[in-house]
């Protein structure tokens, strides 16, 4: 296959707006120099670095990795020198990173052995990381594909001489276009730095299992000037306020907003108010969780069904903001034109609105920038790490609906059992029944998603 190469500036330009996540991470764990992570210039992020040298399994994962390249760039002088000098891994620090291997003894690797020849330490090596690397399967978020992450650490046949000569083969020959010359299970292609960004990180990963990654809304984020415009509009008025119209706004780009921006910036926003209709989603009751900035949420009940007032107490509200709370600007989050009255009456105030690009028409916009007020689009903030808050939801709304379907004292049913069968027994009989059939029992889904309950022994 022809593979298309892209020079910096065109990669530059291909993906722009790219988040960091993904390939600060995949860096640590393979085992990119610290001093590339603390180059600002670079594209691993410090901060992942620092987070992850706390985490046990990456610690280990990296450390194992560290060595492995070692072991693969100085193999042969590596070999020559255990053989004739009676050196050991721990004894060539030009090598390999002595505190590597202190580090792995510390968190319960032993791996030193005398007497033990380079290529048994490669096997050894690849043992452990294929054995442990799904320990750091939670450092990566569910909507990349974890068996594609996965391979990246595993030598094909890396357990045998023929594989791991032919792994250190490749490397070798392409170790130019290795990320930062360190190895991974990576067809070495000039495809430029496959960490350049989490866009083309996933694009190439995807490509490699042909396969293509659907939503590059989980790593791209809003420009820096997008942010600098959210940033001096808080930054020059005494008192921000968000006011978001619930029914026509998505709780998980708000929260995408809200995770991509600088906190330092919102922990000038005084509060979010959440004017809501007992017909969205529950996602909105759970924000305030997920955020240090105050949160009022006003549930706006309807007088008849088929006609919602949020739009009309969002307007009261915000000039109740003006008025009486001394809000001096605003930030709305909502994509129904209704809101243009709102800016209209309050003509003293500042505004900012942060709309769905899909569903604000050409007009709406025009009077937006007629008017001075800047506009950003919610849906161009990174949406990979609203995850939490998604997960959350579904695992909070499952729980209650689990709740309300089974609901049942397991020592009445058991007594009322005990009465209709007539089957006599004794209290110890009764309690070993208990231990073995009643508390093991579990929930079984069947493929079409059917759920039962089984008890211990079935």
């Amino acid at each position: 296959m022809e593979l298309n190469v892209l020079y910096p500036a065109e990669e530059e330009k291909e993906y722009t707006n790219s988040t960091y996540l993904i390939v600060s991470r995949v860096a640590y764990l393979i085992g990119v120099p610290q001093k590339i992570f603390e180059n600002e210039f670079e594209p691993p992020k410090i901060e992942i670095y620092n987070e992850l040298e706390n985490n046990k399994n990456a610690r280990i994962i990296r450390n194992l990795c560290m060595i492995r390249t070692g072991l693969e760039k100085y193999f042969t002088k590596i070999q020559r020198a255990m053989m004739f000098d009676m050196k050991n891994l721990g004894t060539l620090p030009q090598y390999i990173p002595p505190h590597c291997i202190e580090q792995l003894h510390q968190d319960g690797i032993p791996l030193m052995k005398a007497n033990y020849k380079a290529e048994k330490y490669v096997f050894d090596i690849n043992r452990y990381i294929a054995d442990r690397i799904n320990l750091c399967r939670e450092l990566f978020p569910i909507w990349i594909d974890w068996d594609y992450i996965r391979e990246l650490f595993i030598m094909p046949h890396g357990l045998t001489e023929a594989g791991a000569k032919r792994a250190n083969r490749e490397f070798h020959d392409n170790m130019l276009h290795y990320p930062y010359q360190v190895y991974l299970n990576w067809h070495g292609a000039a495809r430029g730095n496959i960490l350049y960004n989490d866009k083309k990180f996933v694009s190439l990963l995807y490509e490699a299992h042909e396969d293509f990654f659907q939503d590059m809304s989980k790593v791209t984020d809003a420009s820096d000037a997008t942010k600098s415009n959210i940033y001096d509009f808080i930054g020059s008025n005494e008192k921000t306020a968000f006011v978001v119209d619930c029914e026509n706004s998505d709780p998980y780009k708000l929260h995408a907003v809200l995770r991509n921006l600088d906190s330092d910036e919102l922990a000038k926003v005084s509060k979010i108010i959440l004017y809501d209709d007992p017909h969205t989603t529950v996602a909105w009751k759970i924000l305030n969780e997920f955020t240090n900035i105050p949160v009022e949420h006003i549930l706006v009940e309807r007088v008849k069904q088929n006609k919602s007032l949020v739009d009309m107490s969002l307007a009261v509200g915000a000039c109740k903001e003006f008025y009486q709370g001394r809000a001096d600007s605003f930030v709305i989050v909502s994509s129904d034109s209704d809101y243009w009255g709102l800016i209209s009456t309050l003509p003293e105030a500042r505004f900012l609105v942060m709309v769905e690009e899909s569903k604000c028409g050409h007009d709406m916009k025009n009077a937006m920038e007629n008017a001075g007020i800047f506009y950003c689009y919610i849906d161009d903030f990174c949406t990979g790490n609203s995850e939490e808050v998604k997960l959350h939801t579904l695992r909070n709304e499952i729980r209650q609906r689990l709740n309300d379907a089974f609901q049942v004292n397991v020592e009445e049913l058991l007594q009322q059992v005990y009465r209709e069968t007539m089957v006599d027994m004794t209290a110890g009989e009764k309690k070993q029944f208990y231990n073995t059939y009643i508390k093991p029992m579990r929930i079984v889904i069947d493929a079409e998603g059917n759920a039962s309950i089984r008890l211990g022994g079935d």
